[in-house]
């Protein structure tokens, strides 16, 4: 089972990871093989805080991949600079330090890294058509938009070899002003193909309805493509079974994962899931909702 990259605001003014993070990926891999994406990371010369978030996960049986993120056009200058950061002009400073990002990842203990290619955010940016419409060397063909993207990923596999990338991509999504006009996937030679589909948009439910079957068609079979969006126990194991049953397919939760620490152990046995408190998602600094979800008596009795 897979739990999707989930952004919490669990971090200190210093932009550390609070020392309950090992704690909350810990129990969320309560059952061996579960495979965790973690929250959106700033590309970052640092990586401190994660090593023990790696540890803890690993002594679960368990794996992990850092999701590489870099804000472009949604960013705000100002306060980046408020809170420290480099602001970065330059498209190839951007590529190099996503390269550094990986390889500090792999320093961390991580598995792998995904590049965060959805959302609207840097990457996004210039692969969409919506608000990429220069016709410089980065615009206008699909050729042009994909540049920057093939740049990113090249750098990265280069940095940590190819087994241990992967991309994020939101073909249909409508979050932050996106959604392409003319979309195309092309074949980028990782590990997995990690994409987003319509059921969500932002934070809130979406009512599109488009497939992404030709996604499946363009990428092939000989690695995993997983999906993501407000799948519950049911939906998923249609899409697995039935829908997508002669495709390499795994599907990743995110909002139940919150609540449910055991979420793959409830799945199995067809367990009541405990429902999420919204409100809880984004509170910097707390703890409340974080990592005081309670496992199932049936897991607890399991354990014993």
């Amino acid at each position: 089972m897979v739990m999707a990259p989930l952004t919490r605001f669990r971090a200190d003014e210093y932009h550390i990871q609070l020392p309950i993070l090992p704690k909350y990926y810990a129990q969320r891999t309560s059952v061996p093989g579960t495979l965790i994406i973690s929250e959106a990371t700033f590309i970052s010369k640092r990586a401190r805080g994660y090593p023990n978030v790696t540890t803890a996960v690993h002594q679960k049986g368990s794996d992990i991949f850092l999701q590489l993120w870099a804000l472009g056009r949604v960013s705000m200058p100002e306060t980046a600079e408020q809170e420290g950061f480099e602001i970065v002009s330059s498209n190839q400073e951007f590529v190099a330090d996503y390269a550094q990002a990986a390889r500090n990842a792999m320093e961390a203990g991580f598995d792998g890294v995904e590049i965060h290619g959805a959302g609207g955010y840097l990457v996004d940016r210039f692969t969409q058509d919506k608000c990429n419409t220069g016709t410089e060397e980065y615009g206008g063909s699909v050729e042009n938009r994909s540049q920057f993207l093939l740049e990113v990923v090249s750098a990265v596999v280069n940095a940590v070899g190819s087994n241990k990338v992967r991309i994020r991509l939101s073909p249909w999504q409508r979050y932050q002003g996106m959604r392409m006009d003319d979309p195309l996937l092309k074949r980028l030679g990782l590990a997995y193909l990690h994409l987003v589909e319509v059921r969500v948009c932002g934070n809130d439910d979406s009512t599109d309805n488009e497939l992404i079957d030709p996604f499946f068609e363009a990428w092939g079979d000989s690695v995993p493509v997983i999906l993501a969006s407000g799948f519950k126990p049911d939906s998923a194991k249609s899409v697995v079974n039935e829908h997508f049953k002669n495709r390499n397919v795994l599907v990743a939760f995110g909002r139940y994962f919150i609540s449910n620490p055991d979420l793959a152990f409830r799945i199995q046995w067809g367990l009541t899931l405990t429902l999420y408190d919204r409100s809880t998602f984004y509170m910097p600094l707390a703890t409340k909702g974080y990592a005081d979800y309670v496992f199932s008596e049936d897991f607890e009795t399991a354990l014993l």
